[in-house]
């Protein structure tokens, strides 16, 4: 396998800081604003954001969630064995609210049309916008398209893009894997 780095350290943060200057000049105030992070991955990535527009804005009220959508997916019926889902950690409606739904990597799209399914148990959005570290942007079977973009990769569908994160992995880091041409 070919690696090759995408984002680390400095940069990687550097990328986090700019994607929420980017949601503050969209939404001032974010008094009728929430984030939502597509678990398991996107997750990370909500609680970094929702710390560094905390930080900027001295706002500990910022409201953020975790959403699971094990069961919306269209094909968590194809798998073999049980299927075990996380608990969702959202505890406010997002009825009328202004929803950035969060993940880390955008490729098919099929993991934001079932997040957008999983969303309407907790009211009808005002308006969805999508954040992602990562968009694979020629990979798509969806008509799925982000708002806010940390970094654009073109990339074929034998890659794999891995992000790692400082809470579970040890370091920031985002790569491409490859297969090794002959």
């Amino acid at each position: 396998m070919q690696t090759r780095t995408l984002l680390d350290g400095k940069k990687f943060q550097i990328t986090i800081k700019r994607l929420c200057q980017q949601l503050i000049e969209n939404h001032p105030d974010f008094s009728n604003t929430v984030l939502i992070g597509i678990q398991p991955r996107g997750s990370y990535f909500a609680d970094r954001i929702q710390y560094e527009l905390s930080t900027i804005l001295d706002n500990k009220a910022l409201k953020k969630g975790n959403l699971d959508i094990t069961f919306f997916r269209d094909d968590f019926r194809r798998k073999d064995g049980l299927v075990s889902a996380s608990s969702n950690s959202i505890d406010f409606i997002i009825e009328g609210k202004d929803v950035i739904l969060i993940d880390d990597v955008l490729w098919t799209g099929r993991t934001i049309r079932s997040a957008l399914d999983a969303l309407l148990a907790y009211g009808r959005p005002a308006k969805v916008e999508l954040l992602v570290l990562i968009d694979r942007r020629f990979s798509r079977q969806l008509p799925i398209e982000p708002d806010y973009i940390g970094l654009q990769v073109d990339s074929v569908d034998s890659q794999l893009v891995k992000v790692s994160w400082k809470e579970t992995e040890g370091e920031d880091k985002v790569i491409l894997l490859s297969e090794k041409i002959k």
